[in-house]
């Protein structure tokens, strides 16, 4: 699923690519949405939110969109072919007189009136990109369960919204913290958020999600199951946690993140 610096670059693509101009199509191939028609509304502007995607138009309607695993948003020149996929699995198509803006398999499409956006993003916590970001909030609420694992607690969009499993391993990792770890234990749940929200705005810009400042190994430990760590040496380990939504291949290094854990997936002899 992407985190929150990929949504707010896609946001923003399509707020750059379509506010201020009138629809000149518009094409929802879904069901419920089957005979809704915006042409002619001016778009007014592309926001993220989380890991959510809000594109306001006139007349006070919001189409609200999660890219989720496989959902995407593609712009194109009129004219130009589409590459996102076949087309049987696009979802909606918003077209002005410069751009065709392409959602293929967006499990999440829906209008709601602009008013009544809180229906559908109300349930987020602070925004980690968010200008106004509420650091304190977000502390708030991670400490309100001191028993819960840290790992599950910072991927709960509730909490605070745009963290995935990529920042919540790489966060974890930079403070040397375990992510069985219960909330209560950790002795700066702060320095965590601080962490996640400055690699956030560092990437949030192009497609890159490096933690590490190194173009030839970009993760510490995401995606690094069975290679020593870079910090230490010793052989970084995966292990499932937490249920759903929130179920997850973790990554994390013994030795730098010493604390509780399960044991891991699979042993690899150190390399």
């Amino acid at each position: 699923m992407p985190e929150g610096d990929t949504v707010w670059l896609v946001a923003t693509r399509l707020d750059d690519a379509l506010s201020g101009d009138l629809l000149t199509r518009s094409d929802f191939r879904v069901p419920q949405l089957a005979t809704a028609d915006l042409v002619g509304r001016r778009v007014l502007e592309t926001r993220p939110r989380g890991k959510h995607i809000l594109t306001r138009v006139e007349g006070g309607l919001t189409l609200h969109t999660h890219l989720r695993m496989d959902g995407m948003w593609h712009l194109h020149r009129p004219g130009a072919r589409w590459t996102g996929g076949p087309d049987w699995q696009v979802r909606v198509v918003l077209s002005t007189a410069s751009w065709d803006a392409i959602g293929y398999r967006m499990p999440v499409l829906e209008l709601v009136e602009t008013g009544h956006e809180a229906d559908v993003v109300g349930h987020l916590g602070p925004d980690l990109l968010d200008p106004s970001f509420d650091r304190d909030e977000a502390v708030r609420r991670l400490l309100a369960d001191p028993a819960r694992e840290i790992g599950q607690a910072l991927l709960d969009q509730s909490n605070l919204a745009g963290i995935g499993n990529i920042y919540k391993a790489e966060t974890l990792f930079a403070g040397r913290v375990s992510p069985w770890t219960p909330v209560g234990d950790v002795g700066d749940v702060g320095a965590l958020v601080d962490i996640a929200r400055r690699w956030l705005e560092r990437n949030k810009v192009h497609a890159s999600q490096s933690t590490t400042g190194d173009p030839r190994t970009e993760h510490w430990v995401y995606g690094r199951a069975g290679r020593p760590c870079l910090r230490c040496g010793t052989t970084i380990e995966t292990a499932q946690q937490g249920g759903p939504p929130y179920d997850r291949a973790t990554a994390w290094c013994p030795r730098c993140q010493p604390g509780p854990h399960p044991e891991p997936l699979r042993r690899t002899r150190r390399r």
